[in-house]
């Protein structure tokens, strides 16, 4: 015979929280960037043959604060509340439209994990907001890609293209490493 206990309604264990957005003011996220580090995603969007061999890479061009040209990966937050499927999904419509038609998997696994501090040097990424844990993926795309928000354009280079040394020097704050992990993961880097 099983037992089941029952715990009150106001134990505060099972108390469900009121309904938040998961969007923070801009003062609150300052309050939380300079006490606790961030979750964040980082996809590289690829395009896969049909025997699932990465044919190319999609790199955004941005603009920094400061006026300098990049290349970028998808990133960004993921929202309190959010699984990290669903805040893949969201990023990469924020940047590359509501068509890009994403391959997720049913359990998405990153190839590696990015920690982002405020200091350069401690690791081979920088975020000088923020200490910043970022699940990194590799994501087929088969749909139409458009640019949105801030990007300014997206090139689809070979993976040879996307590790070189001219395209490395384009990106900042180390997604390049990220690049070149992406694609030793992937099998195109030895």
């Amino acid at each position: 015979m099983t037992f089941a206990a029952e715990y009150p309604e106001d134990d505060e264990y099972f108390h469900q929280p009121e309904q938040q957005s998961g969007w923070l003011t801009p003062e609150d996220l300052a309050v939380v960037r300079a006490q606790l580090p961030m979750v964040y995603v980082d996809a590289v969007p690829v395009r896969v043959d049909d025997s699932g061999d990465v044919v190319a890479v999609g790199l955004l061009l941005r603009v920094t604060p400061l006026g300098t040209m990049t290349r970028a990966l998808v990133s960004g937050r993921v929202l309190f509340h959010e699984r990290v499927r669903d805040a893949l999904l969201r990023h990469i419509e924020k940047d590359l439209g509501p068509v890009a038609l994403p391959q997720v998997p049913a359990s998405p696994q990153p190839f590696t994990v990015a920690e982002y501090f405020p200091t350069p040097g401690i690791t081979p990424y920088h975020d000088p907001r923020q200490h910043a844990v970022s699940l990194a993926y590799v994501v087929p795309v088969t749909g139409d890609c458009r640019p949105q928000q801030d990007a300014l354009d997206l090139a689809w280079l070979t993976p040879e293209e996307a590790c070189s040394d001219t395209v490395q020097a384009e990106m900042i704050h180390g997604q390049g490493t990220l690049v070149k992990q992406a694609m030793a993961w992937a099998g195109r880097l030895s």
